[in-house]
């Protein structure tokens, strides 16, 4: 089950698009001919890329500036994009963040905030536009998990609860749509250099002292990965080999050992630095 054809009213919406993996996916499939809907909160980067794509690929790049964790913005999408004549018949659930650290030490606001974005906008966006896709039925969805989902991950306890629903909900979702002509794809990354560590609070330094340098995939083969997974209809991409073995361990191996270990070696349980 392939990306439907593109068309002239057809377009692809990818949210999280100012940046990291949402940017590098728009750019694989704006070279793949397809018309791009750039969702994020900053506008002047979503412009810039926007320029980018139509410029040197000649398609149509539509930016629309939200906050998804804002309900109203999320139905203000369907609006927006029926105003401008365009159809969604691909969807990229990329958006989201991380917390870190001890659950005891949380901030509640930023806790309850990346559930907004990782849970809540991915439930939502796929309840807003997967209904269009069923009735014409075609289309693709891809939302972004985590290699985070297929363990408990004790540092960031809450964002790898949330990647974990997200692979459920895909994988749910994709037996219910698949009758209907429409695919689903969760993509699983491991660790990638985008900003989205540093905006969490793990240093490039403490990433690459918690994680081999053989799990890390640049950004731009995450994305050719992800989208090539969705065009072929797969159900879990898991860019990078060793990222391949580590889920495949990560849910067979006995859970106690596992989690003393990431426990042990996760930076955002390090002692509060002086």
């Amino acid at each position: 089950m392939t990306i439907p054809a593109p068309g002239p009213r057809s377009t692809c919406l990818v949210t999280g698009a100012s940046s990291g993996i949402g940017a590098e996916i728009a750019r694989v499939l704006a070279r793949r001919g397809r018309n791009v809907a750039l969702v994020a909160r900053r506008e002047p980067l979503l412009r810039s890329l926007a320029d980018e794509l139509s410029s040197t690929h000649g398609i149509r790049a539509d930016v629309l500036p939200a906050d998804l964790t804002d309900p109203d913005a999320r139905s203000g999408l369907v609006d927006e994009l029926a105003g401008r004549g365009l159809v969604v018949d691909v969807l990229v659930n990329n958006a989201g963040l991380s917390t870190m650290g001890p659950v005891y030490r949380a901030d509640r606001s930023a806790e309850l905030n990346m559930i907004r974005a990782d849970v809540e906008a991915v439930v939502d966006m796929c309840v807003l536009f997967t209904p269009g896709m069923a009735s014409r039925r075609r289309g693709s969805v891809l939302n972004t998990a985590s290699t985070a989902a297929f363990q408990p991950l004790p540092g960031q306890s809450g964002y790898g609860a949330c990647k974990a629903f997200v692979l459920s909900y895909s994988l749910a979702l994709r037996a219910e749509l698949r009758p209907v002509g429409v695919s689903v794809t969760a993509l699983c990354p491991g660790p990638v250099h985008t900003g989205f560590g540093e905006a969490a609070g793990i240093t490039d330094d403490d990433a690459a002292q918690a994680l081999p340098k053989v799990m890390w995939v640049p950004v731009s083969d995450v994305a050719r990965a992800a989208v090539d997974g969705m065009d072929r209809g797969r159900d879990v991409v898991i860019p990078g080999l060793a990222n391949r073995v580590g889920a495949f361990a990560a849910r067979h191996a006995p859970r106690g050992p596992v989690l003393s270990l990431v426990a042990r070696k996760h930076p955002g349980l390090a002692p509060p630095r002086p």
